[in-house]
């Protein structure tokens, strides 16, 4: 369909200075990517192909980067000598609402992992822009694509619940997977080391989009609590809640110097901001390129998830309403398991 459109827009004249706005999927492998920006760029220059991923109009998706570059206190503590991993989870307590059809062609990686989850990853991972135009913005993001290791189907968890294969549209014997989670490594000074890890599920407790930065335990212990409890942290609701909270000890009131975990948080109820798809087009019919994914971006992100598509790793069943196998928590017991939206 892009290239009949393209080519038809081309020969009618209508591309002649415009611009054409395309909607993810920008393919479905590393493969059909190149070969869907081959037959764009014979019609379209870079500069007017504009590809929309929602995620990236969403306003606490932005505000990802403006707390990290926006705030001198993190940039010391964020890197491989105080950060020990970060876990992104996005959950959905729905199946998939009747696209079983659709659902069949894509599964969880290529749906929401190889762009939203990559897309977040990469915010609050990349380096500071050496400036803050477009361009300059999305060559830091491609930086660290780049530096993503490929996955191996040792970093790879899938699953599918139990009664997906019932619904309409859906092969009795169907391989795709409605969960997915991965573990992934950046090859970079400032992040080697810290393992990524990112689960997307349907059928899960909850709804929601969160991130959670753990922070190293600090080198000696002082004060001798029974129960230590966790290390501190940073987590970030992305959606339905939206907020930012650090996780921290404070000594309880008494004698004993033993403390409890506290947690403080900055929540925004959403007001009246735009809808992501308003902003994203808002902006491209101002010229404004920000927030959309350039060519390069697209296909490291395929880079990174190619080796894993289709049936290159077993397929597990788990039960709705729970948090995906329990082979999931095997691939990330290392870093200490899990923290589950609530």
């Amino acid at each position: 369909m892009f290239e009949t459109v393209a080519r038809g827009l081309a020969q009618s004249g209508c591309a002649d200075g415009a611009r054409i706005i395309v909607e993810k999927p920008f393919g479905r492998d590393l493969a059909s990517a190149q070969s869907l920006d081959s037959t764009l760029h014979s019609f379209f220059p870079e500069s007017a192909i504009w590809r929309i991923d929602h995620f990236l109009g969403k306003e606490p998706v932005q505000n990802l980067l403006y707390f990290r570059f926006a705030n001198s206190f993190l940039e010391p503590i964020w890197n491989s000598n105080h950060i020990a991993s970060i876990q992104i989870t996005l959950a959905e307590s729905f199946g998939v609402e009747g696209r079983g059809r659709f659902y069949e062609e894509v599964g969880a990686i290529r749906d929401v992992v190889q762009n939203h989850m990559l897309q977040i990853l990469v915010l609050l991972a990349m380096d500071a822009p050496v400036g803050n135009d477009p361009e300059t913005m999305r060559d830091e993001k491609v930086r660290l694509f780049k530096a993503i290791k490929a996955l191996t189907p040792a970093d790879v968890v899938r699953g599918q619940f139990r009664g997906y294969r019932n619904e309409e549209g859906v092969a009795p014997d169907s391989h795709v997977e409605t969960f997915a989670a991965v573990r992934l490594h950046i090859e970079t000074w400032r992040w080697a080391g810290v393992p990524f890890y990112i689960r997307a599920g349907k059928r899960l407790p909850v709804t929601d989009t969160e991130v959670r930065v753990e922070l190293k335990r600090p080198p000696q212990t002082v004060f001798h609590d029974s129960t230590p409890g966790p290390s501190n942290y940073f987590r970030f609701g992305l959606s339905p809640d939206v907020f930012i909270s650090a996780g921290a000890h404070v000594k309880t009131p008494g004698e004993e110097m033993v403390g409890e975990e506290v947690e403080l948080i900055s929540r925004r109820h959403p007001g009246d901001e735009m809808m992501p798809y308003e902003r994203l087009l808002r902006d491209a019919i101002r010229g404004e390129a920000a927030l959309f994914a350039r060519h390069d971006s697209v296909e490291e992100a395929w880079r990174v998830v190619d080796p894993v598509l289709g049936t290159a790793t077993p397929l597990v069943q788990y039960d709705p309403g729970t948090w995906g196998p329990p082979e999931a928590d095997r691939l990330i017991a290392d870093a200490g398991g899990w923290h589950n939206p609530e």
